[in-house]
């Protein structure tokens, strides 16, 4: 299976842009400027989602792996890589599974843990007999804080999700856990947290932090999960000092 990806920019490195459960690619739209003038820049839509076609991966490993082989018929042998939720344990994964692959690692609202098996897999039967929509405003309100002004282009590319792709996906998240195995990650690590994000608070990515050597924590103010949306100024130029330090 080939992941639907697109690549941008034309600089000698590589950065991956991975997102999170529910999204497409682009939800990477406001960091293309920042990026593409100075990386080539590879973004994907995870199994399911977007124009990726659906895949029987239901474990994290999966969609690392299937990531790895994007990469591996692309030719990009070591890449950077910022991942938000989802994206950010299929990073932790490639880390810790192919530490070669990883030159810079950037983790935006994740976790060691995602919640608990059973709200994943309430998460999963509500899509499977409701759609996304069922869940959309549940969503929404954690992805953004109140008053944030796009919030229907979100729900558009959220709702657009395929239901049995996002379920698949939620399975994954559910049986994630690698609390105890992030002190073998060894690429330079940053961690960015929405400060009022209920669903991967500060704490989450303060015990990764905790966990993998020399990594640093930012957080940043006045935003939720989608914290590369907005604050994506802030965002960029913290993401963009941890590419080139």
């Amino acid at each position: 299976m080939t992941l639907h990806h697109r690549i941008e920019g034309e600089g000698d490195r590589v950065v991956v842009l991975s997102g999170s459960l529910g999204s497409s690619l682009a939800m990477w739209d406001p960091q293309i400027p920042a990026l593409a003038d100075r990386f080539r820049v590879l973004r994907y839509d995870h199994p399911g989602h977007g124009r990726s076609p659906l895949s029987e991966d239901r474990t994290v490993a999966g969609l690392a792996a299937q990531l790895v082989g994007l990469l591996d018929d692309l030719g990009f042998a070591r890449v950077s890589f910022c991942g938000l939720s989802l994206g950010g344990a299929v990073g932790m994964r490639v880390a810790l599974d192919m530490p070669g692959r990883i030159e810079s690692l950037v983790l935006c609202s994740t976790s060691a843990r995602f919640a608990t098996p059973e709200f994943w897999d309430r998460r999963a039967a509500a899509v499977r007999s409701g759609e996304v929509e069922a869940i959309a405003d549940e969503v929404l309100d954690r992805w953004f804080t109140p008053g944030f002004p796009d919030v229907r282009r979100y729900r558009d590319m959220l709702v657009s999700t395929s239901a049995e792709g996002y379920a698949r996906c939620c399975e994954a998240v559910r049986d994630w856990d690698v609390r105890g195995a992030l002190g073998a990650v060894g690429a330079p690590t940053l961690a960015i947290a929405g400060a009022d994000d209920p669903s991967t608070p500060p704490d989450e990515l303060k015990a990764i932090v905790a966990e993998i050597p020399g990594s640093n924590l930012t957080i940043l103010d006045d935003s939720r999960h989608f914290v590369n949306v907005e604050q994506a100024d802030v965002f960029n130029e913290a993401l963009l000092a941890h590419l080139e330090s």
